[in-house]
């Protein structure tokens, strides 16, 4: 059994090591100016991690090959077009979560 003092410790830590690797790049960044090629190349990162991510969860690669997850890609086509049509990613990760949890409810029922 951990104790209390222990517990907070712990918490504090993994607290400090989630914290500085988010808080940090800002802090230093925000006392540098960035050129605009350098800006826009930066403006794709997110788009690029949030495909990567999408593809990730899409393909399933137990066993030799490769193989779609049809439950995942079933969430995945209406949340592309309202991503599309609302270009804003709170929405598409809002109707992206609420898809997957209705596929879920329907073909795991």
């Amino acid at each position: 059994m951990i104790s209390n003092s222990i517990f907070f410790a712990l918490l504090v830590g993994c607290m400090l090591v989630t914290l500085i690797p988010r808080v940090v790049p800002f802090l230093i960044a925000r006392n540098f100016t960035i050129s605009k090629p350098v800006e826009k190349w930066l403006s794709y990162l997110p788009v690029c991690i949030f495909t990567g991510l999408i593809v990730e969860s899409l393909l399933n690669t137990e066993g030799a090959g490769f193989s779609i997850k049809w439950s995942v890609l079933l969430a995945t086509i209406p949340t592309f077009i309202v991503a599309i049509l609302s270009k804003s990613l709170l929405i598409t990760v809002l109707v992206g979560v609420a898809c997957m949890a209705v596929v879920r409810l329907v073909l795991y029922i």
